[in-house]
């Protein structure tokens, strides 16, 4: 049987290159009744809390360290006494937001999570950030993708540490190779599939974002 998937919607404010934006986020929490997965910890560690109802959390998955998916993090791994995973390769957004130390956790590529009796799988998806990593959970077709990928496109490339060519070749060679039918849950705003995806990816490519 696939896991549980969990949604949840926090807001707050997004921050990098001296501006400031109203966000609201997506939270992803993936388990059973007994244990579970928090994907991202934004804005309210109460309510990220809460939405586990109890359970015991085997990791906190970082998609990315803009502050917007980070902001609560020390909080929930405190609250729910669960390891934090980053790449590596965000360790300097990480260090804006938290200057009271690296999470536990380094996030390499390949790495797997075992959770209610499925497994989450990352993949480094560079492009929106250096180090921005997707999970893809192939028992249930659902990967999820940060601001790597959204319904519409690709995540945001005009701030520090972002990249368009790195994140087009990202959905291209990481996420648009999953079958159709994988789910897409985003960082923000609406879920979407593979599918429904990738006939775009030239149309991207022509606009530059």
């Amino acid at each position: 049987m696939a896991p549980r998937i969990d949604h949840l919607v926090t807001s707050g404010t997004f921050q990098l290159d001296g501006g400031s934006w109203d966000v609201e986020n997506n939270v992803w929490v993936v388990g059973n009744d007994d244990e579970c997965v928090v994907i991202d910890a934004p804005h309210d560690a109460r309510a990220i809390v809460d939405a586990v109802h109890g359970r015991k959390v085997t990791a906190v998955l970082l998609t990315h360290a803009h502050n917007d998916h980070i902001n609560a993090a020390q909080q929930v791994a405190e609250a729910l006494k669960a390891p934090v995973y980053l790449h590596p390769d965000d360790l300097m957004l990480w260090r804006e937001v938290h200057d009271d130390g690296d999470p536990a956790h380094v996030l390499q590529d390949g790495d797997r999570f075992d959770v209610a009796g499925a497994t989450l799988t990352a993949l480094h998806t560079p492009g929106h950030s250096p180090g921005s990593t997707c999970f893809y959970l192939r028992d249930a077709g659902v990967v999820f993708t940060g601001d790597t990928l959204f319904a519409g496109g690709p995540g945001a490339t005009g701030r520090s540490y972002s990249d368009f060519p790195t994140i087009i070749s990202s959905i291209r060679s990481r996420l648009l190779t999953l079958p159709s039918d994988t789910v897409v849950h985003t960082g923000h705003g609406p879920s979407t599939t593979i599918g429904a995806e990738a006939p775009h990816l030239q149309e991207w490519i022509d606009r530059g974002h």
